[in-house]
């Protein structure tokens, strides 16, 4: 796999594990997704004829700020039915709520 991940940490304190990217494209160790595995997923689209460095950054990026916005709004809902565990429902009500997510209605039927 294209990731490892190293514990950073001032004065001894533990804090959350980072991911790094084992790549060398700049800021590649900024993205918690492979890098080459978001790049196979762009060339297996046959409409994609060539897919720059940056371009698949930033569509990584992307993603990972789609699911983390996503995720958040289904905690939210979650935590309204007094719970910490996200369940399938959390993520639909999160996309009916959320206007930003109305493109996602009906996926999950």
């Amino acid at each position: 796999m294209g990731l490892s991940w190293e514990e950073e940490g001032n004065g001894g304190d533990a804090a959350a594990p980072q991911p790094q990217s084992l790549t060398s494209a700049p800021g590649a160790h900024l993205l918690r997704l492979p890098l080459v595995q978001v790049k196979a997923l762009v060339k297996a689209d046959p409409n994609v004829m060539l897919a720059g460095q940056e371009a698949s950054f930033i569509l990584a990026r992307t993603v990972e700020l789609f699911v983390e916005t996503i995720a958040k709004d289904a905690y939210c809902c979650a935590q309204q039915g007094k719970r910490k565990t996200l369940q399938r429902r959390d993520v639909g009500n999160a996309i009916e709520a959320v206007d930003e997510f109305a493109f996602l209605e009906g996926t999950l039927d």
